[in-house]
């Protein structure tokens, strides 16, 4: 039997790798979209054996060249995402535009699956531009396909990502850490191989749930998310928590850097617990049972924010 053609829309990124090695490990196709084959490319290129992968580079608003991808593909992954603004990478354009033009695309070409990556925890965020935009996009998309799967994860962690990551960073260079809305925030992590796990099965199978929440086994406060980080990396630090307008004045000048460490938009959306709506399903209800323990994942990779770095990790037996 022909392999199916899975076509991803950023494929650079923590999921859309991973995501690569998945589906091209049991022999599925795939094609990457990438805005800067130069840059991504020799990544992209890793992820895959020769004959399995297929790397385009193209602009996501060049509406004739992606008009042409889509009607080659069988299944269509959008991965698109941004969590700050900057110029033309706004939130109308990459959560809304976006995903309505190839939605559209895909059901004009009939193609057989759209997965599309949206966000828990949402729908009463109405006062942040990121989660406002990412419900628009749901809209537009269930509106063109109405089969699509709409997946709706908590915060996805791993090696490559810019969650746990970035905060090991800065509990390893700063002695305080400031706690917003007092660390009471209630997350639901999940491992990035297990939502590309998710997504492999979806291809493969027939799901009645066309919108699932993707959470991990666990709930913690965004207190206990620390805590367990500056366990992992052997540090301690002092907790402050900052009064809302103290907040939002050190994220004004916060997002004016390239890459922030935080927004106002996001102080926002911190306000919110990312854990289920009850509205929808989660891959728990669905028999996908996501079992990877946050603490011990985080483990593996800590070790690089320890003091003595890479030779902090336990030594293997011979």
């Amino acid at each position: 039997m022909k392999p199916k053609n899975c076509l991803i829309f950023g494929s650079s990124g923590q999921i859309g790798r991973t995501l690569i090695r998945k589906l091209t490990q049991k022999n599925l196709k795939v094609t990457a979209v990438t805005r800067n084959l130069h840059q991504k490319g020799y990544i992209l290129k890793t992820q895959a054996n020769p004959g399995y992968l297929d790397i385009v580079e193209t602009n996501i608003f060049d509406l004739n060249k992606i008009d042409l991808l889509i009607k080659k593909a069988d299944v269509c992954i959008n991965l698109v995402g941004i969590l700050f603004e900057k110029g033309s990478n706004n939130f109308t354009n990459i959560h809304e535009k976006f995903p309505s033009m190839i939605s559209n695309l895909c059901e004009k070409h009939k193609i057989s699956k759209f997965i599309h990556l949206s966000a828990l925890g949402i729908e009463n965020a109405k006062d942040s531009k990121y989660a406002a935009s990412k419900i628009k996009g749901e809209i537009e998309v269930r509106k063109h396909f109405k089969n699509a799967i709409i997946l709706k994860p908590s915060i996805i962690y791993s090696v490559d990502d810019n969650f746990t990551t970035m905060l090991m960073s800065l509990l390893n260079l700063s002695p305080i850490f400031p706690l917003y809305y007092g660390g009471k925030t209630k997350f639901m992590p999940l491992h990035c191989v297990d939502i590309c796990n998710l997504i492999f099965d979806l291809i493969e199978s027939d799901v009645e749930e066309k919108t699932i929440e993707c959470i991990g086994p666990e709930v913690f406060t965004f207190k206990q998310i620390i805590e367990k980080l500056l366990k992992l990396i052997e540090k301690k630090r002092f907790f402050v928590p900052l009064p809302l307008f103290v907040a939002n004045t050190m994220a004004f000048f916060f997002q004016l850097l390239p890459k922030p460490l935080i927004t106002k938009d996001q102080i926002k959306l911190l306000y919110y617990d990312n854990i289920p709506s009850g509205k929808y399903k989660t891959n728990f209800e669905i028999g996908k049972k996501f079992e990877l323990n946050f603490e011990k994942e985080v483990e593996k990779y800590c070790y690089m924010w320890k003091q003595s770095g890479e030779y902090s990790r336990k030594k293997r037996k011979l």
